[in-house]
């Protein structure tokens, strides 16, 4: 048995929204610390962690670990039902194929059940390590929105680079450029306004703006977005979730395609070298064959061309093998034979 009450309705309608465009279907795994989600985009380039514990709702049961398929788009159409103010609860039993979503409104007079199937999905769940990052900015998540949108209307790409002077978001495009440069700033009166950088060396990487902009969807979960960037790791975009958790978006950053075009150029080019001598060491030994056979016999050459460098051994035992075949005069009978 599987059940949550979640007073804050809203706050799963804002999850849904976030992750619904950038995968299609998932499943959502239920244990005794939380309700969790973790998969890839249909591209396999980017990666979504969701986790909700346990202690943020205001009722949660688990009796044994529970993983339930869902279309993400189905599971938005059933949400879009409930009412901002009202308590949802999930309901799934032990080897059940279908969950149940209830929706409360707060003055308790209205109550709606929707019974969804669930689906068997495929999907390996892969362990994110813990990693120090070179770089770790925090800034509103509305300021971060609006510089992936402003840029998409220029490029395809961000660049984005943290050094001592802040981090720098910027793009080229067929149009022109544009740079936009934020500063680090804590002596904002909200904290939730204020930008801070954690540094350890000087970052610069290329991601697309397409993902960035369905990242940048979770906006309205939360006040402020962290990007934690390293020369070799993917990028990770982070917003809290409340007090109770965080939906994480991990992008690997655009490869330069100078490097990438050089390792191409150089596979071709030993491949053609190593085939051009092989020709030229089979043809080496028929070349010198064809000017020594003469039209008289052909089998002169089998023994050269077989072993070379035994070619008496060979003439040797034909004779021995002509001798016992004639009684008297060998050596005349041999030359007759030859």
């Amino acid at each position: 048995m599987f059940e949550l009450r979640l007073v804050q309705g809203s706050l799963l309608k804002k999850v849904l929204e976030a992750i619904k465009d950038l995968v299609n279907d998932a499943n959502f795994d239920c244990s005794a610390t939380g309700f969790s989600l973790q998969a890839m985009d249909s591209s396999h380039v980017a990666l979504v962690s969701l986790l909700l514990r346990s202690e943020g709702f205001e009722h949660y049961r688990c009796d044994r670990n529970l993983s339930m398929g869902m279309s993400l788009a189905n599971m938005a159409k059933m949400l879009k039902c409930a009412g901002n103010d009202d308590i949802i609860t999930i309901k799934a039993d032990d080897g059940s194929d279908s969950v149940t979503f209830m929706f409360e409104s707060p003055t308790q007079d209205k109550i709606a059940d929707f019974e969804m199937k669930l689906m068997d999905i495929d999907s390996e769940h892969l362990g994110i390590p813990e990693a120090e990052y070179d770089a770790i900015v925090r800034m509103p998540s509305a300021e971060f929105a609006r510089i992936c949108k402003d840029l998409s209307t220029i490029g395809d790409t961000v660049v984005i680079s943290v050094t001592k002077e802040g981090v720098k978001f910027s793009t080229r495009g067929d149009i022109g450029t544009a740079n936009i440069v934020c500063r680090q700033n804590t002596s904002v009166d909200k904290p939730e306004e204020a930008t801070i950088i954690e540094m350890q060396e000087t970052v610069s990487l290329t991601f697309a703006l397409r993902y960035m902009n369905s990242f940048a969807k979770a906006t309205p979960l939360a006040s402020q977005v962290t990007i934690s960037l390293s020369s070799e790791l993917p990028v990770v975009v982070e917003y809290k979730v409340a007090e109770m958790g965080y939906i994480r978006f991990y992008l690997a950053p655009k490869i330069e395609e100078e490097e990438a075009e050089g390792h191409v150029e150089t596979v071709p080019q030993v491949e053609t070298k190593s085939k051009a001598k092989k020709p030229k060491t089979e043809v080496k030994p028929i070349t010198e064959v064809k000017p020594d056979a003469d039209v008289e016999n052909e089998a002169k050459v089998e023994p050269e061309a077989d072993s070379c460098m035994e070619p008496e051994v060979e003439s040797k035992p034909q004779l021995e093998d002509v001798k016992p075949k004639r009684e008297t005069n060998g050596k005349v009978e041999v030359m007759d034979v030859e």
